[in-house]
């Protein structure tokens, strides 16, 4: 039978399929509509589960009676938990295999999820949702080891089109569910809605990923107290971020304490892992120069995400504005990203480079924003987050394809759980900053505002007479007028420092998206694209199937 071959780079001696491709799979073993269907939605009911606890805070507390402080560590327990499950995941999938661990988890967090809306005592809240987090944390890392294992290549651009929108559909349409749910129906739909999509992704991992064989190794079995310690240090490390600002950072022993137990912690796992190896983790396979970089791209990309998860919501909610009011102004986006991620898989099809898909993606973002150019703001945003995050998340699947990742499960399952750890550190990580960043530069802004607002100068007195004679009839009297007046003029000082902080944050997005483009460049060139993978898979099956 005949082959295909391709030309490879010149540096390159032999010719035929570069490392780690004859491992890539030709077809899957069940129907590769409903295995990708079901991972995806994985995916998305983490992220929307994720937004609609956050948007539901402030119901969650009043539901179960408890205050600011209480209630700020409702979102740690799932998000740490989260944490926690992520590098454990290697040891779980690595056992007892993908498709057992996605059914067993996704069946927890179904009942936890239920139960919810129910739990009126804190302390069983705050387990519930750890339980959950563990549970959720499963789908993300094992989402990329099955797209790398049993997604045939020709198919692969498209799921990474559909992995990108479920993410970015899942954040901007979260504002509309929860104020739909909480005006039109109740809140507690924020629980009942991942409750009902989670067995549909059941239904779709059961009959659409097979069942993987359990290991086989001479070895002794691998040990999951260096997994433990691992988790736990990150888990502390994301306790410590997640409540720093909070916690007003090293000026809290309780900060302190989560911080260097964290790192201790990630001593002690590296400690042993070098003392007791275990043949579940692969550490040095994460020392290519392109999984160094991506890791970057990750870490900073899930930082300029936050212009959309936490920048626009808050510039908007400081006007007055709720879930289902602001609502609008995120979520037409994300259809138009639908069609955007599309764009980008027809684009990698046709030959071009992942890395330059990145780049472009990372040049779209802008720090122009105003109420006159405000959508338009939003549509370059949106283009630049559609075609980043689908450049990043090819140029990962080729490193791990072509720097052998699957010619062994333990480093696809490290690849795995590592980048995994990358994205939630980085999330939190930027999260932290930007909270940390937002909170300086408004009182900043409001100090230099406030010295052009001085009492006894004659600007400031007579903007305070006009205000209070225009209030004085619907007052009881001057006196209560003129403090109507003054309340008036510090809530308009406010709003214009909340204004110019905004602003101080998109240019700090817009300083990373450059940063990230002198990453991009630093990138090495994959020895193929996308475009020509099936072809040299399909000859090199040729080429097996001719031999004797």
């Amino acid at each position: 039978m005949s082959a295909t071959f391709i030309t490879l780079p010149a540096n390159r001696q032999s010719v035929g399929p570069p490392p780690g491709l004859a491992a890539l799979p030709v077809d899957l073993s069940h129907s590769p509509l409903l295995g990708i269907l079901g991972v995806l939605l994985g995916a998305g009911i983490v992220t929307i589960t994720g937004r609609l606890l956050s948007l539901g805070l402030a119901d969650l507390k009043g539901n179960v009676g408890i205050g600011f402080d209480d209630g700020a560590w409702i979102g740690s327990a799932f998000n740490v938990a989260l944490m926690f499950i992520g590098p454990f995941t290697v040891y779980l999938g690595g056992l007892l295999g993908p498709r057992r661990v996605l059914l067993a988890s996704a069946t927890v967090f179904t009942v936890i999820c239920w139960f919810l809306p129910l739990v009126h005592s804190y302390s069983l809240l705050i387990v519930l949702l750890a339980i959950a987090g563990l549970a959720s944390g499963t789908f993300y890392p094992l989402t990329l080891t099955f797209a790398l294992r049993n997604i045939p290549l020709r198919y692969l651009a498209l799921v990474v089109a559909l992995y990108a929108t479920c993410i970015e559909a899942a954040v901007n349409f979260a504002p509309s569910i929860f104020g739909f749910c909480r005006n039109h129906v109740s809140w507690e739909w924020m629980f009942w809605i991942p409750a009902l999509a989670t067995p549909v992704m059941m239904t779709c991992i059961y009959f659409g990923v097979a069942e993987s064989p359990k290991p086989q190794s001479k070895k002794q079995p691998p040990s999951f107290v260096g997994f433990f310690y691992l988790s736990c240090g990150f888990a502390l490390l994301y306790a410590a971020l997640d409540q720093g600002q909070r916690l007003d950072w090293w000026r809290s022993g309780v900060f302190t304490g989560l911080l260097a137990g964290g790192m201790f912690l990630l001593l002690g796992s590296l400690v042993r892992h070098l003392r007791s190896p275990n043949f579940l983790v692969d550490l040095p396979y994460l020392r290519e120069w392109n999984t160094i970089l991506l890791a970057g791209a990750l870490f900073t990309f899930r930082f300029v995400l936050l212009a959309t998860i936490l920048i626009i919501p808050q510039s908007l909610s400081v006007r007055g504005l709720d879930a289902e009011q602001l609502a609008p102004a995120v979520v037409w986006t994300a259809v138009f990203e639908l069609v955007l991620a599309f764009v980008g898989a027809l684009l990698l099809y046709k030959g071009i480079d992942s890395r330059l898909l990145m780049a472009i993606g990372f040049a779209a973002f802008t720090s122009a924003w105003s109420a006159e150019n405000y959508f338009r703001s939003e549509l370059l945003m949106a283009v630049g987050q559609s075609f980043a995050m689908m450049g990043l998340v090819c140029s990962l699947l080729l490193q791990a394809a072509f720097s052998g990742g699957l010619d062994a499960p333990q480093r696809i399952l490290t690849f795995s759980a590592f980048f995994h750890t990358v994205r939630l550190l980085g999330g939190e990580t930027g999260v932290a900053l930007i909270g940390r960043f937002i909170a300086e530069r408004e009182k900043l802004h409001s100090y230099l505002l406030g010295l052009q607002v001085q009492s006894g100068e004659w600007i400031t007195e007579s903007t305070v007479r006009h205000l209070a004679a225009g209030l004085a009839s619907k007052s009881g009297g001057l006196a209560v007028a003129t403090e109507r007046a003054l309340g008036i003029i510090d809530s308009k000082l406010r709003l214009q420092a909340y204004s110019l902080t905004f602003i101080d944050a998109f240019h700090l997005v817009a300083w990373a998206c450059v940063a990230m483009l002198l990453v991009t460049a630093l990138l090495r060139k994959a020895p193929l694209s996308f475009a020509q993978l099936p072809s040299l898979q399909q000859g090199s099956t040729s080429m097996q199937e001719s031999r004797p």
